[in-house]
């Protein structure tokens, strides 16, 4: 079965504000076997209203709305939908003694506004709202099902659990969206799509979807099916054979992220880590410390911009900031040396660089990035030469130095400093 979910807020077509209940409800409908085929976000002008509606019923058999319930002129989701079902509204006084109900225990008098959050469309099911005034609605009409959940995330998100999902899988439906994640770093979104995209062929009854971002490059294939035991089977397979194509690229075939396999890594081999940052001010310690639980191999870190901190807070001799520049492979691996001798940690992260969007010249432009990894023998470091604006640059340097450390336990053989 089909589903479609619709959007209702001018303020959604604003760059103020972004549509997160459709990610929410897109997961909720997969998982009870509706497929999402089209999502749509419409202002609060009845005639635009209407014609998103009257479009959904022609293609889909749930309608799922959020948005345009509340007690103000411009929440017109319900007298909208009931104008384009010809059926009629009326009051409901139940719903409007819980409406007063909520603002007696709140402590405060019901605005006469509010009243109209007890509209009811004629013939719908009335979902009862927990944390808010505004009803969810059921309607079924010329073949297809519409729901109407407010717009506030946490009203949604309780009505979907409680009221609407329980009826949705009352409809029986036997298909399922089985899925599976896969983390990658260390190559581009096409490196990626060359290495897998032999195998979509072999496996005609799978999609694939690549996302990517500074945090790396995801991949999530999946497949509806109505046999859980085939589509895991089938699943399992093609993530083995991506995952032998991606090597060490890949980070999890499981969708952990590269802070929490890095945690892993740290807890497993019980190691502690420290970190001296200088472009990414903060962000490198803000990822590492991401994870739950990292106090226990989390020991601190410095934000060390100047010389003078990178020399009393990390320990980098000033003679080599002076003779290498403190954007430099060597002050990089002074800072991850330092920091390590300083906390007594196992491993030390050093990073320095041009961030921009000033600050560059011929010889070390924007986006040039040292990092460095240190242990009790030594130090390593790699060099980055990377694009973008000054958010980017920050963001893929946490990457590339994140990845040091996984690295590091990858290749314990060549990769210890």
């Amino acid at each position: 079965m089909k589903a479609e979910i619709i959007a209702v807020g001018s303020e959604l077509l604003t760059p103020f504000r972004l549509d997160t209940n459709s990610l929410f409800l897109t997961s909720e409908l997969n998982q009870v076997g509706l497929r999402v085929v089209h999502k749509a976000v419409v202002g609060d002008a009845p005639e635009e209203m209407c014609l998103s509606f009257r479009h959904a019923l022609e293609r889909a058999d749930v309608i799922v709305s959020s948005g345009g319930l509340g007690p103000t002129d411009d929440d017109r989701t319900r007298q909208t939908v009931a104008d384009l079902l010809g059926r009629k509204i009326y009051a409901d006084d139940e719903v409007l003694q819980a409406i007063r109900e909520r603002f007696r225990r709140l402590g405060r008098a019901m605005p006469q506004i509010n009243e109209r959050q007890a509209q009811i469309i004629e013939g719908a099911t009335i979902l009862k709202n927990p944390l808010g005034t505004a009803p969810g609605q059921w309607i079924e009409a010329r073949g297809s099902i519409i729901v109407l959940l407010p717009g506030v995330p946490a009203e949604l998100r309780a009505l979907m659990e409680h009221e609407v999902k329980p009826r949705l899988l009352q409809l029986g439906l036997r298909e399922r969206l089985y899925t599976r994640e896969l983390r990658i770093t260390g190559i581009f979104e096409s490196d990626v799509e060359q290495r897998v995209s032999p195998l979509y062929a072999q496996y005609p009854e799978t999609d694939t979807t690549i996302l990517a971002a500074p945090t790396g490059i995801q991949l999530h294939p999946r497949v509806w099916s109505d046999d859980p035991a085939k589509a895991k089977a089938t699943l399992d397979e093609l993530v083995q054979r991506m995952s032998l194509a991606l090597g060490e690229h890949l980070v999890s075939a499981r969708g952990e992220s590269l802070e929490q396999v890095v945690a892993q890594l740290l807890a497993e081999n019980h190691a502690t880590i420290a970190v001296a940052e200088s472009c990414t001010g903060g962000l490198l310690a803000e990822r590492l410390t991401s994870v739950p639980g990292s106090s226990a191999y989390f020991l601190g870190g410095v934000v060390c911009y100047s010389n003078e901190m990178k020399t009393s807070m990390a320990g980098v001799p000033p003679d080599l900031i002076e003779s290498k520049g403190a954007v430099s492979a060597e002050v990089a691996r002074a800072l991850a040396s330092g920091i390590r001798k300083r906390t007594g940690a196992t491993l030390g992260l050093g990073v320095t660089g041009i961030a921009g969007p000033g600050g560059g010249t011929p010889e070390k432009p924007v986006g040039l990035v040292h990092i460095a990894i240190a242990d009790e023998r030594g130090s390593q470091q790699a060099v980055l030469q990377l694009p973008g604006d000054r958010e980017r640059i920050r963001m893929f340097s946490v990457q590339r130095a994140m990845n040091l450390v996984r690295r590091y336990y990858l290749y314990p053989a060549h990769g210890h400093a």
